[in-house]
């Protein structure tokens, strides 16, 4: 009798490990492997909305694919870098610039070229529950 409940138990045990694991690698699948997390809260007066406060960093070479995301993104250059879209000529993202991009418009699709690396201070507003990035190639 207790030979059985401990092969439950671990058989329970092993379950949830693999669906924690397999939510764990999902995410990653869908999120930036630059991005930090710093912060993460609901947001008060929308439910199913939270805030995501986050930083980055993009050394030369590194590529943001186009995405795009379920809710606002609002980000500030930290310290500015030379970027590249495919078949276009370099652009700057100037230090103390920011921009804002809104729900479901794709965007980004560059390399960081040059020999400075970008970083950036991002806020979310963002379905909960949903994947920050959804990635549109």
């Amino acid at each position: 009798m207790k030979k059985s409940i401990l092969i439950r138990w671990l058989a329970g045990v092993m379950i949830f490990g693999c669906g924690v694991a397999t939510g764990l690698f999902a995410e990653t699948l869908t999120d930036s492997p630059q991005r930090v997390e710093q912060k993460r809260t609901d947001l008060s007066g929308a439910t199913g909305m939270e805030v995501i406060v986050s930083t980055a960093e993009y050394k030369p070479g590194d590529k943001v694919g186009r995405h795009y995301h379920h809710g606002v993104e609002a980000l500030y250059v930290v310290q500015g870098a030379q970027v590249q879209l495919p078949g276009k000529d370099p652009q700057t993202l100037a230090t103390g610039s920011s921009a804002v991009n809104l729900r479901d418009v794709k965007h980004a699709g560059w390399t960081v070229v040059g020999d400075t690396s970008l970083k950036l201070f991002t806020v979310h507003i963002v379905d909960k529950g949903k994947p920050l990035y959804e990635y549109a190639e």
